[in-house]
């Protein structure tokens, strides 16, 4: 059973949010998991002058992925920044690079799932959410958001991210806060409920 973790992060919040989903799937037994990051669409010198090229090089390590890789795989969990309610530039140019694996349903009856950040607490972190599985449903695929089982979204001693319909982090406005333990614990039941989703539906003929 392969999961693929496939993200985008400019300053490093949604890396560590895509490692504790991929830490998360591999708790499931029978897990083979890969993460990869989605290729880079700015120039070294607009990163530079956006303060991110630290942040790039410490993820430098992660693998580039391909769309091929996408219809390797059996479950899906996409990880992004969060661009006015929408995913980010890099993510949505790799995805409609896609339409190949759309024209022979490569993806129908996987699962697909989704971790955003946001800059501020209400920046748009449903929309994003709701706004992605747009694009896994014209695949064919399986949505699986954070269901409430996951205790954390259901405390109101802290702020934290976190909705039924993914895991998210709240970065601050200059990128100051890092994911907190409840974000990074969302995360990573996320990716053990999507890799056993993908076992449940492990050879069904869906598509």
């Amino acid at each position: 059973m392969k999961i693929l973790v496939v993200y985008y992060s400019m300053y490093g919040h949604v890396y560590q949010m895509a490692q504790a989903a991929a830490e998360g799937a591999k708790s499931v037994k029978g897990s083979e998991v890969t993460l990869k990051r989605v290729p880079e669409t700015l120039p070294a010198e607009v990163l530079g002058k956006m303060g991110a090229l630290e942040a790039q090089k410490a993820q430098a390590q992660v693998e580039v992925c391909k769309v091929e890789d996408l219809a390797a795989a059996d479950a899906i969990i996409f990880g992004t920044p969060t661009r006015f309610g929408n995913m980010c530039g890099q993510m949505r140019q790799f995805l409609d690079a896609s339409g190949g694996l759309w024209l022979k349903g490569r993806l129908v009856g996987k699962v697909g799932s989704v971790i955003v950040s946001t800059a501020t607490q209400h920046g748009g972190q449903e929309a994003t959410l709701l706004s992605f599985h747009t694009t896994l449903l014209h695949h064919g695929m399986v949505v699986a958001g954070l269901p409430y089982s996951f205790q954390g979204q259901m405390g109101i001693s802290e702020i934290t991210g976190g909705s039924p319909y993914g895991a998210t982090t709240i970065a601050g406005g200059q990128g100051e806060r890092q994911p907190s333990s409840n974000e990074l614990d969302a995360a990573k039941y996320q990716g053990m409920y999507v890799a056993k989703l993908a076992e449940r539906l492990a050879g069904l003929k869906l598509g």
